[in-house]
């Protein structure tokens, strides 16, 4: 999979994807993340790539012509299956989102930052917009790396234990089971007895029952 992303602030993106399971499969070839600044793309003094709003208004938003310059020079490159503009009014990402661009070949990320962008950016360009939750960042490029890893971490190969998403939280709807490990016992506090049992049928029910208790408790909307 590759994935391309256009920001303003290509820095704040060096580190998510160069520690743990992102680098791991950049490393193996599984991924490939590209960032692109767009002021490389603006033609205007001081590679501005922001303005005022028409009809007035605090803020400013990112620009017309960088944003497509950017666009198409990387589309001429590369077939997109999706271009995504992360932005708070976009659909909540889950696991559902995360699992459907996971199947994806190539994918192009759109940074929003001050006020937003261009509206015809939207209405031309972009195929999906992705929010990761409803409040407002300064920028997108946080949203990005939560979606990357997201997606990333499940491309076959990338998991040492490729079964380990399977059981993630929301891949059935339902939060994930209590896990324990060593010790069995640490000041009084024992691992319950039926995850010692060595009987994988019942553990299996335990931690369904767990799951669906905990989803209940915390998270009955999902049921």
């Amino acid at each position: 999979m590759r994935i391309d992303i256009i920001t303003v602030q290509p820095g704040l993106l060096e580190s998510p994807f160069s520690h743990s399971i992102l680098k791991r499969a950049q490393t193996k070839g599984l991924l490939e993340v590209h960032t692109h600044n767009l002021r490389d793309y603006s033609t205007l003094k001081h590679n501005q790539v922001d303005d005022y709003q028409f009809g007035g208004g605090a803020g400013m938003v990112m620009m017309l012509e960088p944003v497509v310059n950017a666009i198409e020079s990387l589309q001429a490159k590369v077939k997109y299956d999706e271009v995504i503009y992360l932005t708070p009014d976009g659909e909540t990402l889950n696991q559902r989102i995360a699992n459907q661009l996971s199947l994806k070949g190539n994918l192009l990320l759109l940074c929003g930052h001050y006020k937003g962008i261009d509206e015809r950016i939207r209405v031309h360009f972009v195929t999906k917009e992705i929010s990761i939750g409803d409040y407002v960042l300064s920028g997108g490029e946080l949203a990005a790396a939560v979606l990357v890893d997201a997606i990333g971490r499940l491309i076959p190969g990338v998991l040492n234990d490729e079964t380990s998403a399977l059981l993630d939280s929301f891949q059935d709807n339902l939060l994930a089971p209590p896990v324990y490990t060593r010790p069995e016992e640490f000041r009084g506090w024992r691992v319950p007895d039926v995850l010692l049992s060595g009987d994988h049928k019942k553990i299996d029910n335990w931690r369904h029952d767990q799951a669906l208790e905990r989803t209940k408790e915390r998270r009955p909307d999902l049921l």
